[in-house]
């Protein structure tokens, strides 16, 4: 039996030999790294013979009075039943007391013990049972902590190595699939198309190779870094904090363990842990709340997102503006805007692109069903898998799908934008319909993205994130998706026909495209079946195609007025002529990434790559500046998208095209506003009018006091106020281009 390991070492040692001589450079003493950290201008002094006399009195002791500095202003009478061992620095003390939260503390230090460090102007510590090696700012509170230490080889939550280290001890964040074959190392800074960056592209061991270089010289490898506090940070009744360098206007209380964290905040971003929660070998940006029970482990959280009610956050990075309550989250990567907020739901082994929302019940990703913990789920922007889903892995879905309750048993592969996928058991079938959220519930569509970026709460924003459900990611799966339902849809007229003639897929294609183009009342009847969406020998049938086809192309025209009239809006073009030439030339469409929530052309994605091969591009800081040059860009970039969509799918040219087809654009799509804004009210009304929701209330009165009435929803009449301003704005264009 190998018993625990205690060493013995002379009391006078204590608060000295923080850095083994061997890891310090010559001529340089233990305290090197910890002045370089400190950069208040306190002018530090030594004691006087009656300040140490008046701590002795107030039950303070000392292994050394020398190594005790103060400032000028130095209340020692502040000092009361205090242990000091090594080299501290205090600030000064003054009588005052600091509140906060109704807490309200006296400036000075009080029944602690206090090794190496460096304590700010007029703080409060009292009853902290061991503080060692920590450099604390300005109109600081500690109270009640058991443990405040760093050791000599503290990371603070980044994937390096410190010198001496073996490779084993580094960090490491296994995202996307819990075989750890999409590793990265967590690093303070890491933005979402970072992580999204570094765990694709596994076969490209030079850019593997470049990541892990970016992060190691990202950090000091040199050992002696002070834990740091800052300005205005207030810490209660928490057991263990070690290794962690926490931001100013902190706020943290009742807090278990936290362990190898950066936890970053500001005076405009402040950052909050609450009570009961675990957190280890994490990075917490700006603006972060965790609390209630929460237990996260190898973890990002970007800045503004959320923890909350005993969430488990293990392995994975959780993108801005994010909220996860009382579930298990896995081994994810997660893009901006995503809510989970139910127990019962579980989320494994997936990368979701942002805008999600997981219903209570959900269980994505698990690997029960399979052989082996090497599977993936990959969700474009908008996923929804609804009440008590089961998915298997692999199973990818394109942008803004709705899964209706029931277990999937196979994997799927959906790549219909907008569309709702669910069982039918009785005939054992998977039913797509296509263009579901347009049909039936645009008001959850345009809400979602409204309030996404309603929401963004960044301070910098580096990286442009999209919300807005119509974008070359949506638009580029809608025009692949109207291939697909010209085609199954010429495969079943084909079959009801008696000539057994072989036909060429784009002929299917074009018998497909025709009988859709012009309503040929025969689609109706017939059965569409889909290949490829299951991995299953069942059917997989499309329905409502015949209103999903032409909504699809209405969209994609849509998406280029619009995109034409912020163009045209942004200049003063004398005329139509003028406003064409500056128009980007149209060409093919375009293939864009989902980089962390950010739409980048996959061309532009091709380049940066190039560059970091060729050491061109040679950090992360200059990839985060490609971050911003592509969103500088980005307006000019979707237009091109968009007038290159609405070629292909309507044959249309906007450069050469005549003022009379520029304006019947114009007009058509304030039609198209008109429609979307009318369906947002009325998929809201349906939930007004229908009597199962009446029931529970005496009357329509008690409803409207209960849930606010129909007529002073603000997210409607927002969206009624947006068609008015539209509708102006085209008028305007159109008498000023004289079209």
């Amino acid at each position: 039996m190998l018993m625990n390991q205690i060493n013995k070492s002379p009391i006078n040692s204590l608060g000295y030999q923080f850095v083994e001589d061997k890891y310090l450079p010559v001529g340089m003493d233990e305290y090197y790294l910890r002045n370089e950290q400190n950069k208040n201008p306190i002018p530090y002094r030594g004691l006087t013979a009656y300040e140490i006399e008046t701590l002795v009195r107030n039950r303070n002791s000392s292994d050394d009075w020398n190594q005790i500095f103060v400032s000028e202003a130095f209340t020692p009478e502040l000092v009361v039943n205090c242990k000091f061992f090594g080299l501290v620095r205090i600030g000064k003390l003054e009588p005052y007391y600091l509140e906060f939260h109704n807490l309200r503390c006296p400036v000075g230090l009080y029944n602690s013990t206090i090794i190496s460090s460096d304590l700010g102007d007029n703080i409060s510590v009292d009853n902290v049972n061991y503080l060692s090696h920590y450099i604390i700012g300005n109109d600081v509170i500690i109270v009640n902590v058991n443990e405040l230490a760093t050791t000599d080889n503290a990371k603070f939550g980044n994937g390096i190595l410190k010198d001496g280290e073996p490779e084993h001890r580094r960090i490491w964040l296994e995202l996307r699939n819990e075989n750890a074959g999409r590793s990265i190392l967590p690093f303070d800074g890491m933005l979402p198309g970072d992580a999204y960056l570094w765990s694709s592209f596994r076969d490209d061991e030079i850019l593997q190779k470049k990541f892990k270089e970016f992060t190691e010289k990202k950090f000091d490898s040199r050992r002696g870094c002070y834990g740091k506090i800052g300005d205005r940070t207030v810490i209660k009744n928490c057991r263990i904090i070690k290794d962690c360098m926490i931001g100013t206007d902190a706020y943290l209380k009742g807090a278990n363990k936290i362990k190898n964290v950066t936890l970053n905040s500001a005076a405009d971003s402040k950052s909050q842990i609450g009570e009961g929660c675990e957190i280890v070998n994490g990075i917490i940006g700006y603006g972060c709340r965790i609390f209630y029970g929460v237990k996260a482990v190898r973890f990002i959280m970007a800045s503004h997102s959320q923890l909350k009610y005993g969430a488990r956050l293990i392995n994975s990075y959780l993108g801005n503006n994010s909220t996860i309550s009382c579930c298990e989250v896995l081994n994810s990567l997660i893009f901006p805007a995503h809510e989970q907020h139910h127990n019962n739901s579980f989320l494994c082994a997936a990368l979701l692109m942002g805008q999600s929302n997981m219903a209570a019940g959900a269980t994505i990703g698990s690997n029960h069903n399979s052989r082996s913990a090497d599977g993936e789920i990959v969700a474009g922007r908008g996923f929804w898998p609804g009440l008590c889903v089961s998915l298997k892995h692999n199973s990818k879905f394109a942008s803004f799908i709705i899964v209706a309750k029931g277990d999937y048993s196979s994997e799927l592969n959906i790549p219909m934008p907008f569309s709702l996928v669910s069982n039918h058991p009785s005939k054992d079938e998977l039913i797509v319909m296509p263009a579901y959220w347009f049909l039936y519930n645009m008001y959850a569509l345009a809400r979602n993205s409204w309030k996404s970026a309603d929401r963004d709460k960044r301070i910098e924003k580096i990286q442009q994130i999209e919300y807005d459900f119509l974008a070359p990611d949506s638009i580029n799966e809608m025009i692949h998706a109207l291939e697909l339902m010209a085609k199954f849809t010429g495969q079943a007229y084909l079959k009801i026909q008696e000539k057994k003639k072989k036909h060429t897929e784009a002929d299917i294609i074009a018998i497909g495209k025709k009988l859709l183009d012009t309503k040929d009342p025969i689609v109706d009847d017939l059965e569409i079946i889909a290949e490829g969406f299951e991995n299953s020998n069942r059917k997989t049938k499309l329905i409502k195609v015949p209103k999903a086809y032409p909504l699809f192309k209405e969209m994609i025209i849509y998406h280029a007025a619009s995109q034409m009239v912020e163009f045209f809006n942004q200049e003063p073009y004398p005329g139509l002529k003028e406003a064409q030439k500056a128009m980007p030339t149209t060409g093919g469409i375009v293939e864009w990434v989902n980089i962390g929530g950010q739409l980048i052309k996959k061309m532009e994605l091709e380049k940066l790559i190039k560059q970091i091969h060729t050491s061109k591009i040679n950090d992360w800081d200059q990839i985060h500046g490609f971050y911003k040059k592509e969103g500088g860009q980005a307006a000019r970039a979707r237009l091109q998208h968009a007038l290159s969509a609405m070629k292909k799918v309507h044959g249309i040219d906007c450069k050469k095209a005549s003022k009379a087809s520029i304006k019947n654009i114009l007009l058509n799509s304030i039609a198209t506003k008109e429609w979307m804004t009318k369906h947002i009210y009325q998929s809201r009304a349906k939930d007004y009018a229908n009597p199962f929701r009446q029931m529970v209330y005496e009357n329509r009165a008690e409803m409207d006091t209960v849930i606010g009435k129909l007529d002073d929803n603000s997210f409607i009449n927002l969206q009624k106020e947006e068609a008015k301003k539209y509708k102006t704005s085209v008028n305007r264009l159109i008498k000023k281009l004289e079209l």
